[in-house]
């Protein structure tokens, strides 16, 4: 043994420490080797040997011997990596050692030493290593200081900001900027563009730009160019590795998973340039000296001037402006002689271009030229400004490719070869950075110079041309340059080939190390923890050392942390390096025949493949199937694939022509790809070309496609389509796309988009899909994007909302044909093998593609939220909302962080409307990121309900929005923490606290089962103790929905923590659950028994000892335990009663009490003796435990007498109602007591009772708001805040339920009390009711100068009050308010003025309009689209005189509940946005809410009839019938309504939209029988009503009602109008009239209703002729049928005798009938029962008009005596023609005698009376005539004998001679018709009813029917009564519109004209006389006209001229036009 070996194992026995400072060095260097095995092989680091080793190392790595002090760091790593955090405290003194002496020694020792500081690093010992760096950076030897400043960015790189504190490393860096070494400032550089990438730039620009030199920052700006993206981390601190124990074992899982996330480039950030203010440097390089300093003779300062150009000019955007004349300077001073001139000149032009882009375009061009030119210059500084000057002017858009051609053209011609090369690189690069479209437009132009270039004789030009040309190729492919390529020689073109491919290459090795960065990454760091230490440079993030570039990527692999086998051994960890796999290589090497064929070896026989190649297709064929017996046959498939492949595309390869071969081929593919456990992607490349081109082959489609779906189930569809898409679109035949799309349908229907990358997929269909011009492939791609619906749902719709219109609604239609599934759209197929992983990362498991935004989210945005300025801030959240557009409204958690923490910022902002757009925004933001808005907010979602805390009302309506955003994002339960927090907030206020207990209320309704809700449950319960009503009431529902939505169990566990009122309240709550019952005993025994010693405490906790329960309430002290005894409730007395009614209303005589009232709006306090009524009333009405509890002196006694009325109100309403008036009193006897838990136990009782009022639909009668307002309003000015409060609400609802006009005066009276406060009460009301109910209180409106009188009091608050009314009166009416503010003093006027202008500004910032023009435009409006039916209103100028009958017996409260129904808004200016909204509106809003929806209507009305023939009528007509059937309801409302002194405006509308409808026949037609006799009924019933003149505007109603149901009569259906018209004769039904008065019974009613009816059947009747073809003879038949039956003959007789009108009016029309259809009439009895017995009364009546008829000869006979089916009624039913016979007859002769009796009718008279002789020659007519004088018995004998002399002559009544009349003393008068017209008929001229001066139900028939010129005539409408009577039909068309032809004069002319024609005999086909026959049949009427061509001559036509008109006649024609001139009786 030598000594030296003696020496090393003695040395082995001595302490450690000894042994490591051994003198002699093998000694020291065996100690650390040993050392550094000791450590590896320690596994626990709390081994208390390595507490021992810690402080060795300071020493140790100082040694002197380099391969010792090697040795030494070798131990000190295996120390770290076996220590944890504690080891730590060695740190500073080891890291100053390894500073001190590591750094400067052999490069092994340094990296050694830096990976040493690493670990530390890892092991939390940051300080230290920062501490020893800013040492380590001060060395004087800059050897040292690089390493010191790689390990820095080595740290920062790989732990990140978070580890690595960047505060401290900043402050190093200045110093480092400056050093004299060059390695040491690239490197600090690099470490700086590090540091961009992990806080952003801006802020490393702000802290270190200002501290560095120009030269250092201009290198470094061009540095942060290339710095793109965020960070990650790649390397974890000990502690986190820890937790993460399993995860190198899923790292073989994850790995692969972020390469996919990696490959994706980061998202481009905000252009800046948008973000910024333009800045003006033209003023500024004025003042500089810039023009005098370009023109000096000194270089310097030429130089100077320009760079101060420069300097201004490097602002990021520059104001555009005239650069005209500095361009023209910079052009000169290129070519300045001196070359650093020329440079800066060069650099401004770069600067300029990029601050001005688009502006400096036309600047740009001009400089191109000479920048060009000046390429020539060899100087490498003048070259790189030159290089970066041009592409700066391409990069800002200030040049492009097709501007340049001519350019480019002059610079390659260019002598100077240096020109011509940089030149075409220059054009290279733009051609990189351009867009396809733009190469596309431009390639033709370029290729030919480039050609020309490829001949240049400098290697460089020509290398720079193939350049430029492969640059073309890779943007537009090789397609487009094969024709100019074909020139070129072989070398040539092989060499541009490879070029291409080169380029291809290239661009893969740049794409392949990120995507394998994610697997490549943990080997690396595996290696590391080996020892194997990976160095990075800080200076590799410069250009020019880009392979580092990659380290940005590297971080993405973060899911595997280095060290984390630090307790396994070596070997371990490379089995674990191993078990990750490197990504797989995708694009296959080029590989000749040859090589395949060697490498196949024995793998197939050599004849195979010889006959392969054959020429011969069956050969080949034969070749093919043999390959296929042999690979099916083949064990290890799997090793072979990629060499079978490749022999497959080479032979027979895929331009084989032959089908068969072609199918057996894709076969063998298909049969391998679905084999071989794995199939590699690049055999997949290999093929697809060829494969998709067979799938446009129909003969190998289906193979093709096949193999395509295995290809899928291989190596998932993800891979095939982002390969196929770029196949498809650059491939020539359009089959490929169109049948390629096809196969992906069936593709995603088989594999479900999870696997894809939709974004792309979206992309594809869009760009190259829908805009192909081939029919096929949009077709096909429209139905791929209806499966991708099915998948991913209709949100796929917003990335396609820019595709045409045409192609939406396919889209939309296949969208129909493919519903979104969801959750149960499974996939048919899956994916093999574990790369099914990776995709679904990819694709899109969260249905659509989610954006990065982080590098939107740039620190420019976030810094200008926080900007001082207001706009900025307001701008930047602007910017965020328009990011999240950008994104389609889905984004990725990525980067939002930061986001939230600005947004949150301003959560808090000063400006309110800042922070409502912020709400606005974050709500977006959480809509758009979906789940994971959770984990990104920050907890900002609790400062965003702090919001709720605001009193602005829509500050918390954008909260509770922000919210319901949130919640779609996130479940409510995460929601609920925060919810809880908030509701316990003190700040957060009573409305807030409301607001948010009512959305809580909201959401849990909506959900059945939500166990997490019961956290809510205390807070709930503790603001049932709120001051606030509203919240109390707002939390109880809370309490409700918590209760049904929590479980059982959970209230259990809960209740365990609650005490006192809380849990009596829950438990009071949880009686109806009666299963909760029994479990909360024990609970509530132990919880309340303390508190129920005293009820008043639990009272005092609850609103006045009550608490509510439902809607009823519960007195505080019935929540008692089993143990306590409380007083009972119930006395012996009250039992004895309590069987009894509550109230005795069976003596109530409510009427008379009232009458007893006296009325007065003034309070007056209750006197002794209405004390003493009011108790004896109540005492009679009210049981006895009841009103002796209510009259109490105890006030809790009161409260249980209360208690009592509220229990009872849901039930006894009725009774309640009766006795009302008692009530009131009571109440109004406690407003006067000063107890205060009374009074506010009242205020709690009597909205309740409102409530029930309103339910039964019942009004406050005059008498009963006379009891009770005049208190209320009075006592509105309590001293106590709470009870005024409860007062105001309680008024808002009397005024709201019972009628603003009603309550209107008691709140004016108040304005007059004494009490200031009740004062500012009052006023506020009236504000309430001007802005509430501002149209019914629209008369009195001259009442607010009291409000405006109080301006000028001295009380402050009085004067705010009514200022604050007067605005917003003002608001309403605008300008209008000054003309009822009465006179006030210029004092009042400036502080209204100044308050009307701050209304104004307040509206505008509201966006409200401005004052008044809400109503203007109302006006303007009605002005437009109203007829003169519904024009605008005034005011209510006067109330509503005479007495007010209301049609049900509780008034019009019904209205006004209808009212509350529809939301106030909705009436609002706008009105409502559509038709059937509209209708919504009208059914059920209140009538001044209606008007809004009408107007809607009149529109859409008007805009149809513009088009009569367009889809809008069509709709309109399918409507016609629900819109008439609202209008129709909504009449009776709208009188009612102004009845009450409200404007007549709704009334107005309501009519003119009716007007409207049945002016079209299309739309009249299209209502129902049913409607239109609810309406025609309701119209007439209106007619009649006295009432309607003593309304606003009433004689325009009466007219309008007038014309609309005329027009009703011209345009509807008529059959129905004669069915509903016929019925209606019958009597109405007495509930259907208002009440009546005291002077009318409801037979004179009815009598009067039936005379309107008649008259409308009378109108129908007259134009029969011309519409008998339009009307259903069968229905109106079996209307007249079913009338007469149900009268039955008895009573027919007996009306017939009463001379009655309806039954009448029944006859003229089946006679009408009768005479226009002849025996054809028999034909339409369809609908009667003719075989019935008895017979039907009709047939009797139609066979009787027949024989009249015929025997008149005014119709043609059937048959012989007209003859039927059902037999002669005389003949055949022998009992119908005895039984009736002689009473009828009788009927029919008086009638007859009657018509003799009248000068004017006496010839038709005695032509009947001759027929009856003829027809019943038994009867003696003599006989009727005995009480008759003998002279009118002569007269009758004598006009007999004529009238038979005439029959034998064979003439008629029409051609006869008038006879003397007969003797005036005899005429038969009747008291119902007077002698207005001088014809006068029974059916028609009812003249009384026309005369009536005052009689408002004068139905004014059009002037025919009365006081026509022609009036004679009086059966001629107003389109006659024959078609021939044109002139008659013209004539009246004229005088339609009322007597406006001419004066009362020219109508006297007129009339004295045609009666002086008459008696010339001019024949008037005009003037004809009436002949009514026949009136002893049918007591009808009926006109005989005579046709001309049934006369011989004209003399007849003369004989039957108007009779002599008399004197008489004409002056009651003359005084009826008299009354209708001076407006008397409205004319139509």
């Amino acid at each position: 043994m030598s000594e030296e070996e003696k020496l090393l194992k003695d040395a082995k026995k001595l302490p450690w420490e000894d042994r490591l400072l051994h003198k002699n060095w093998k000694v020291r260097n065996e100690a650390n080797i040993d050392l550094a095995s000791v450590c590896d092989s320690i596994t626990d680091p709390k081994d208390s040997r390595l507490r021992d080793f810690g402080p060795l190392f300071k020493k140790t790595v100082t040694d002197s011997n380099a391969p010792v002090q090697e040795k030494a760091l070798d131990a000190l790593i295996a120390f770290l990596r076996a220590a944890d955090a504690d080891a730590a405290r060695y740190a500073k003194e080891i890291c100053d050692a390894i500073v001190s002496k590591c750094l400067t020694g052999r490069p092994k020792t340094v990296e050694k030493a830096q990976a040493a500081f690493m670990l530390w690093v890892e092991l939390e010992a940051v300080d230290a290593f920062l501490d020893a760096m800013e040492k380590g950076i001060k060395n004087k030897v800059a050897k040292a200081v690089v390493p010191a400043v790689d390990v820095m960015f080595q740290a920062l790189s790989d732990f990140g900001a978070k580890i690595v504190p960047p505060k401290r490393i900043l402050k190093m860096l200045p110093e480092l900027f400056d050093h004299q070494d060059q390695n040491v400032r690239a490197s600090s550089k690099g470490l700086t563009l590090e540091l961009c990438r992990w806080i952003g730039k801006d802020p490393v620009k702000s802290i270190l730009f200002e501290k560095m030199r120009d030269t250092m920052k201009k290198e470094l700006e061009a540095e942060l160019v290339n710095v793109t993206g965020t960070a990650k981390p790649s390397r974890k601190i000990r502690s986190e590795q820890d937790k993460e124990p399993e995860q190198e074992a899923m790292s073989e899982v994850v790995g692969p998973v972020p390469t996919a996330e990696s490959s994706t480039d980061a998202p481009p950030e905000i252009d800046e340039y948008e973000l910024v203010d333009p800045v003006d440097i033209l003023t500024p390089l004025e003042k500089s000296g810039f023009w005098d300093g370009v023109k000096a003779t000194k270089w310097s300062e030429r130089k100077d001037a320009v760079a101060e150009l420069t300097k201004f000019a490097s602002t990021k955007r520059i104001a555009p402006g005239d650069f005209t004349e500095v361009c023209r300077t910079l052009k000169k001073l290129i070519t300045d002689v001196n070359i650093a001139v020329a440079v800066e000149a060069i650099q401004a032009i770069g600067n300029l271009a990029s601050g001005l882009r688009l502006h400096f375009s036309g600047s740009s061009r001009f400089l191109l030229p000479v920048l060009l030119e000046k390429l020539k210059e060899k100087k490498p500084t003048l070259m790189e400004s030159l290089t970066q000057t041009l592409q700066a002017m391409h990069r800002a858009g200030c040049l492009n490719l097709v501007d340049i051609v001519e350019d480019v053209r002059t610079a390659t011609k260019n002598k100077v070869p240096l020109v011509r090369s940089l030149t075409l690189n220059w054009v290279t690069f733009c051609t990189e950075t351009s867009n396809k479209a733009v190469v596309l437009k431009v390639h033709k132009d370029y290729v030919p110079i480039f050609m020309e270039c490829l001949n240049d004789m400098t290697p460089e030009v020509r290398d720079a041309a193939f350049s430029a040309l492969a640059a073309i190729a890779k943007l537009v492919g090789m397609r487009p340059l094969e024709r100019s390529l074909e020139k070129l020689d072989d070398v040539r073109r092989k060499k541009l080939s490879e070029m291409i491919m080169g380029h291809e290459v290239g661009m893969s090795a740049v794409l392949v190390p990120v995507q394998t960065s994610g697997g490549s990454v943990p080997s690396l760091e595996l290696q590391a923890s080996e020892g194997a230490f990976v160095r990075k440079s800080a200076a590799s993030m410069l250009t020019g050392k880009r392979p580092v570039q990659a380290a940005p990527v590297i971080k993405k692999g973060g899911s595997i942390k280095s060290g984390a086998n630090k307790k396994s051994d070596g070997t371990g960890q490379l089995k674990s390096s191993k078990t990750i796999e490197a990504p797989e290589d995708v694009e296959p090497a080029e590989m000749g025949l040859e090589e395949i064929e060697r490498r196949l070896g024995s793998l197939l026989q050599l004849e195979i493949i010889s006959q392969l190649k054959s020429t011969i297709w069956k050969e080949r064929l034969e070749a093919i199937s043999l390959l296929k017996q042999q690979v099916e046959g083949l064990q290890e498939l799997d090793q072979s694939v990629e060499i079978l492949i490749r022999l497959l595309c080479a032979l027979p390869g895929w331009s084989e022509k032959n089908v068969q071969v072609q199918q057996q081929v894709i076969e063998v593919i298909t049969y391998i790809a679905s084999t071989v456990t794995k199939f590699p992607k690049k055999c997949v490349v290999l093929c697809l070309l060829g494969i998709s081109e067979r799938v446009a082959d129909i003969k190998t489609r289906a193979h093709a496609m096949k193999c395509l779906t295995t290809f899928c189930e291989a190596v998932g569809p993800g891979f095939i389509f982002e390969r196929i898409y770029k196949i498809m679109k650059e491939h020539k035949n359009p089959k490929v796309l169109s049948e390629g799309i096809v196969w992906m349908v069936s593709a995603v229907e088989d594999f479900g988009v999870s696997h894809l990358k939709l974004k792309d997929l979206i992309d594809f269909c869009k760009e190259t899909g829908l805009q192909s011009s081939a029919a096929a492939t949009r077709n096909a791609t429209i139905k791929l994007l209806g499966v991708v619906h099915k998948f991913v749902g209709p949100d796929i719709k917003g990335f396609l909302a820019d595709v045409k219109p045409a192609l939406l609604s396919a889209l939309d239609t296949e969208y129909e044909k493919n519903p979104f599934e969801g959750a149960s759209a499974v996939p048919k197929k899956t994916v093999r093998a574990s790369e099914s992983n990776l995709s679904v990362t990819v694709g899109g498991l969260d249905s659509l593609p989610r954006e990065d935004i982080s590098g939107k989210i740039t620190p420019t945005l976030l810094k200008s939220l926080e900007s001082p300025d207001w706009k900025v801030r307001l701008e930047s959240i602007e910017a965020v909302t328009k990011i999240l557009e950008e994104a389609n409204k889905r984004i990725q958690p990525t980067g939002t962080v930061e986001l939230f923490g600005a947004l949150r910022g301003r959560l808090s902002d000063s400006n309110k409307n800042l922070v409502m757009a912020t709400l606005t925004t974050i709500g977006s933001v959480a809509t758009a990121m979906g789940p994971a808005v959770e984990k990104s907010s920050k907890g900002i979602l609790s400062d965003v309900l702090k919001c709720l805390g605001d009193n602005k009302k829509h500050m918390r309506e954008c909260t509770l929005n922000a919210l319901d955003s949130w919640l779609g994002a996130v479940h409510l339960d995460k929601m609920v923490p925060c919810i809880t927090l908030a509701l316990t907030d003190t700040k957060l206020g009573a409305e807030g606290r409301k607001d948010l207990f009512d959305w809580l209320s909201k959401q849990l309704a909506g959900v059945s089962d939500f166990s997490d809700a019961v956290y809510l449950l205390k807070p709930a319960c503790s603001a049932m103790t709120d001051k606030s009503s509203d919240v109390r009431k707002a939390a109880e529902t809370c309490i409700n929905e918590i209760l049904r939505v929590s479980g059982q169990e959970t209230i259990e566990k809960i209740l365990k923590d609650m005490h006192g009122p809380a849990l009596a309240l829950v438990v009071e709550r949880l009686k109806p659950y009666g299963a909760f019952q029994e479990s909360f005993e024990s609970a509530k025994v132990m919880s309340v028994g303390p508190t129920s010693k005293s009820s008043s405490r639990v009272g005092k906790s609850t609103s006045n000892g009550v608490m509510k329960h439902g809607n009823r309430t519960m007195p505080s002290r019935a929540i008692v335990t089993k143990g306590s005894k409380t007083e009972s409730v119930t006395s012996v007395q009250d039992i004895a009663v309590q069987s009894h009614a509550l109230f005795y209303v069976k003596d109530s005589n409510k009427e008379d009490r009232e009458r007893m009232v006296v009325r007065r709006f003034k309070f007056e306090e209750p006197r002794l003796e209405q004390i003493q009524d009011l108790e004896n009333d109540m005492m009679r009405y009210l049981r006895e435990d009841l009103h002796r509890r209510l009259l109490s002196t105890d006030f809790k006694k009161q409260v249980e007498g209360l208690e009592m009325l509220q229990k009872a109100l849901p039930s006894l309403a009725k009774e309640i109602i009766e006795v009302l008036d008692v009530l009131l009193r009571w109440f109004v006897l406690q407003f006067c007591k000063s107890n205060t838990t009374c009074l506010l136990k009242v205020l709690e009782f009597l909205p309740e009772l409102f409530d029930t009022l309103k339910d039964e639909a019942y009004s406050l009668t005059e008498s009963e708001a006379a009891i009770f307002l005049p208190c209320l309003i009075e006592k509105s000015g309590h001293n106590i805040e709470k009870v005024r409060e409860k007062m105001r609400e309680l008024t808002k609802q009397i005024v709201t339920i019972c009628s603003a006009s009603k309550s209107f005066p008691y709140i004016l009276e108040g304005l007059r009390s004494k009490n200031n406060r009740t004062r500012i009460e009052c006023v506020d009301l009236v504000g309430f009711i001007i802005d509430h109910h501002g149209a019914e209180i629209s008369g009195q409106l001259k009442s607010l100068q009291i409000v405006a009188s109080l301006t000028a009091e001295r009380d402050g608050e009085i004067r705010k009050a009514a200022l604050n009314t007067l605005a917003l009166g003002y608001k309403i009416l605008g300008e209008d308010i000054w003309r009822y503010v009465g006179k006030l003093t210029d004092a009042q006027k400036s502080m209204l003025d100044d308050r009307f202008k701050w209304k104004v500004r307040e509206m505008e910032k509201k966006k409200e309009g401005r004052p008044g023009e809400a109503r203007a435009a109302l006006r303007r409006s009605v002005r437009e689209n109203s007829s003169d039916v519904a024009e605008q209103s005034g005011e209510v100028s006067r109330s509503v005189s005479g007495p007010i009958y209301s049609r049900k017996n509780y008034g019009h409260s019904e209205l006004q509940m209808d009212r509350q129904l529809v939301p106030q808004s909705l009436a609002g200016v706008n009105g409502p946005t559509d038709w059937n909204e509209a209708l919504d509106i009208i059914s059920f809003g209140s009538p001044e809410q209606s008007v809004e929806g009408m107007k809607v209507v009149c529109h859409e009305l008007a805009q149809a009839t513009s088009d009569p023939d367009g889809s809008a009528m069509d709709e309109l007509v399918k409507d016609s019938d629900r819109l008439v059937s609202c209008l129709a309801n909504k009449v009776a409302k709208t009188f009612d309504f102004s009845l009450t002194g409200a404007s007549s405006r709704s009334c107005k509308y309501v009519l003119n939209t009716l007007m409207q409808t049945f002016q079209n026949k299309r739309l009249a037609h299209a209502v129902k029988e049913s409607t239109l006799d609810s309406l025609i009924t309701e119209l007439l019933l209106w007619l009649l009503d006295e009432r309607v003149p003593h309304m606003d505007d009433g004689s325009q109603l009466l007219k309008a009602l007038n014309v609309l149901m005329l027009k009703i009569l011209d345009n509807a259906d008529r059959t129905s109008s004669f069915v509903v018209l016929i019925n209606l004769l019958r009597p109405l039904d007495p509930s259907r009239w208002p009440s009546l008065a005291s002077n009318e019974s409801f037979a004179s009613r009815n009598q009067k209703f039936s005379d309107l009816v008649v008259k409308c059947l009378i109108k129908l009747t007259k134009v029969l002729q011309s519409t008998i073809y339009e009307v259903d003879l069968d229905r109106i038949l079996q209307s007249i049928h079913l009338y007469l039956q149900d009268l039955g003959m008895e009573e027919i007789r007996r009306r017939a005798g009463a001379d009655d009108k309806p039954l009448r009016m029944v006859k003229t029309v089946l006679h009408e009938l009768v005479k226009l259809r002849g025996a054809a009439i028999k034909g339409h009895l369809s609908m009667v029962p003719i075989d019935m017995k008895p017979q039907p009364i009709i047939l009797a009546y139609i066979d009787l008009n027949l024989e009249t008829l015929a025997a008149a000869r005014m119709l043609t006979s059937s048959g012989p005596g007209g003859q039927t089916h059902w037999g002669d009624s005389v003949a055949n039913n022998p009992s119908s023609g005895t039984h009736s016979a002689d009473a009828q007859l009788k009927q029919e002769l008086a009638a007859i005698f009657k018509k003799i009796g009248d000068k004017q009718t006496c010839t038709i008279g005695l032509y009947e009376l001759y027929r009856i002789t003829q027809l019943y020659p038994k009867v003696d007519i003599f006989s009727q005539l005995q009480n008759a004088s003998e002279a009118f018995r002569t007269y009758i004998r004598d006009g007999l004998a004529q009238m038979e002399k005439n029959a034998a002559a064979g003439r008629t009544p029409a051609s006869l001679p008038m006879p003397t009349p007969p003797p005036v003393a005899l005429t038969i008068s009747s008291p119902d018709f007077t002698p207005l017209s001088p014809v006068h008929t029974n059916a028609l001229n009812d003249a009384k009813s026309l005369n009536v001066k005052s009689d408002p139900t004068n139905f004014n028939l059009p002037p025919s029917y009365s006081e026509d010129s022609r009036a004679i005539n009086a059966l001629t409408s107003s389109r006659g009564f024959t078609s021939e009577n044109s002139l008659g039909d013209q004539r009246n068309e004229r005088f339609i519109t009322g007597v406006t032809s001419g004066t009362l004069d020219a109508i006297r002319e007129r009339m004295r004209s045609m009666q002086l024609a008459a008696a010339a005999g001019n024949p008037d086909a005009g003037s004809r006389p009436l002949m009514s026959m026949n009136d002893s049949l049918n007591h009808g009427f009926s006109s005989q006209i005579p046709h001309a061509s049934d006369r011989s001559g004209a003399e007849n036509t003369v004989q039957s001229g108007v009779l002599p008109m008399d004197e008489k006649a004409l002056s009651g024609l003359q005084a009826r036009m008299e009354r209708l001139k001076s407006g008397a009786i409205e004319h139509l």
